[in-house]
């Protein structure tokens, strides 16, 4: 019974042999996974600004058809490799899969294709909802709640895939796989960097609740990634990696022109409007590395204070300083700080290159920080925990 409820849940390791085979033999499919990622990632941001800038639209936008292609080759190719392990698969390979409803595939599989059905469930929702509320004025709705789970399962299948990959013994792949690995953990940052938009506004950086929203989760993400990745500084690279898609893809953007078709229309939009600059994290990614390196033996809870601290330090000494840098000279195609949505008035301007009424000498900003290393401390124990099970994953 113990061990078919493990193999139920993917918590127990194959023998070493066994993960070797089933791994390597279906190498294929970790590729397409993180393709699918890729394009719901870039999809999304693509999509947000499409709302920035023209409004809702049909279905049957190129963004729309990007986030759900990605979401349609993660499906179908576990589906697939589903159907080829369970009637074909050798006893090796099977042994290396997690059994669900008498079909075998590899955990990550599953995710994927959980998310998929997430994704095109969200579709008609979603266009459902906008033909009874109009438009979005803010990230959070139903649809994009459940249309945002299923992307985080794409998202998370690719990171459980490329796992199995790096985590067999000997693999010829391995190497290749650690990057993946880091790959797709960058593009797990820029979903959660995105939901919390709302929260991470370059008005609000010198505000203690920008450092308490950011230390509940990002931590949890950079410090499982330094402890299951296999590479040198795997939450810097996947920091880097989430820095260079979210400006990137906003870059690219603002060279399309774009006009707004949804009032009401208050400015005029000759291009697509990018997101906000992404947050610095390689800074505070790479002390968690450093850290990490120096604490991995230590007590979970005295190296998670340290690992909190230096998360939430890091964050402090280069955010802080950035956010005057948007404020004074962000006016440009580099930064984007002017990224004003056809909705936004002129006259609402002026507040857009103003703080939130705090300072670092505030005694309430001081208390805020205090929460805020609360929140990385646990997020910190939850990382850990996350990133020794992460290790274990070999299917």
């Amino acid at each position: 019974m113990a061990t078919a409820a493990r193999d139920h849940l993917g918590a127990c390791s194959p023998s070493a042999a066994d993960s070797r085979a089933g791994t390597q033999a279906f190498a294929w499919h970790a590729y397409a996974c993180v393709l699918a990622a890729s394009m719901v990632v870039v999809g999304l941001i693509w999509d947000i600004s499409w709302h920035m800038s023209i409004g809702r639209d049909t279905f049957w936008t190129p963004a729309h058809l990007l986030i759900q292609g990605g979401g349609l080759i993660a499906g179908l190719g576990s589906g697939a490799l589903a159907l080829q392990l369970t009637f074909r698969g050798t006893p090796a390979a099977k042994a290396s899969a997690v059994s669900f409803w008498g079909f075998r595939a590899p955990f990550g599989a599953w995710v994927c294709i959980l998310g998929c059905g997430a994704m095109l469930t969200s579709a008609p929702f979603d266009d459902w909802w906008h033909d009874a509320y109009g438009l979005d004025v803010r990230i959070i709705s139903p649809p994009h709640i459940l249309l945002g789970l299923g992307m985080l399962g794409i998202v998370m299948g690719a990171m459980l895939r490329t796992l199995a990959l790096q985590n067999a013994e000997h693999s010829a792949t391995q190497r290749r796989a650690a990057f993946l690995y880091t790959l797709s953990t960058g593009l797990f940052l820029a979903i959660v960097s995105i939901f919390l938009l709302e929260w991470s506004d370059r008005r609000a950086m010198h505000s203690g609740s920008f450092y308490s929203a950011l230390s509940i989760a990002l931590p949890i993400v950079l410090v499982a990634t330094a402890v299951a990745g296999r590479r040198k500084y795997p939450a810097t690279i996947a920091a880097a990696i989430y820095m260079i898609v979210l400006a990137g893809t906003s870059w690219v953007l603002m060279l399309f022109p774009a006009e707004p078709k949804l009032g009401p229309i208050y400015r005029t939009i000759t291009h697509f409007v990018p997101l906000d600059f992404p947050l610095l994290l390689v800074v505070p990614a790479l002390a968690i590395d450093l850290t990490w390196s120096r604490v991995r033996e230590w007590r979970t809870l005295k190296a998670a204070a340290a690992l909190g601290a230096a998360f939430l330090i890091a964050l402090l000494a280069v955010q802080w300083p950035f956010a005057d840098v948007l404020m004074t000279s962000g006016r440009n195609w580099f930064f984007h700080a002017d990224n004003f949505v056809y909705w936004q008035s002129v006259a609402s301007e002026r507040f857009a290159f103003q703080y939130e009424p705090r300072s670092l000498n505030d005694l309430e900003f001081a208390a805020d920080l205090l929460v805020a290393y609360g929140f990385a401390f646990v997020a910190s124990v939850v990382g850990m925990a996350r990133g020794r099970w992460m290790m274990r994953v070999r299917r």
